[in-house]
């Protein structure tokens, strides 16, 4: 499956975006989709992943949202009350097999989308 980001951008605090990954293939809705992160100077971390059910990071509990459309073989990630600690370049990843927040778990990678918040 390839995977596409998209929807970042430069936004203030407190702001809201949704960023978009399309995928290709006709198995799209047996995949389990995450989201991750990796700001400036720090590791890669799980944002929230999603198959029949989902999982977020306590981080961005209660002000991210992880749905998917699998008519249209798209995962979103509407990202609310964005605060600077949320810039980072974020990331679309598809795996088989039930949720995970480990990375490692995904075998398929879009490219990053950036999202900068500014303060």
């Amino acid at each position: 499956v390839q995977l596409q980001a998209s929807g970042g951008g430069l936004v203030q605090a407190g702001d809201s975006l949704r960023l978009s990954c399309a995928a290709s293939g006709r198995t799209f809705s047996t995949y389990t989709m995450g989201w991750f992160r990796r700001a400036p100077g720090k590791e890669r971390e799980f944002v929230a992943a999603v198959t029949w059910t989902t999982d977020y990071a306590d981080s961005v509990k209660g002000r991210f949202t992880i749905s998917r459309d699998n008519a249209k073989n798209t995962v979103y990630l509407q990202m609310n009350s964005l605060k600077p600690e949320d810039t980072a370049d974020y990331y679309c990843a598809a795996r088989r097999g039930g949720l995970s927040r480990y990375g490692y778990d995904y075998g398929y990678w879009g490219q990053g989308t950036q999202v900068t918040v500014s303060s």
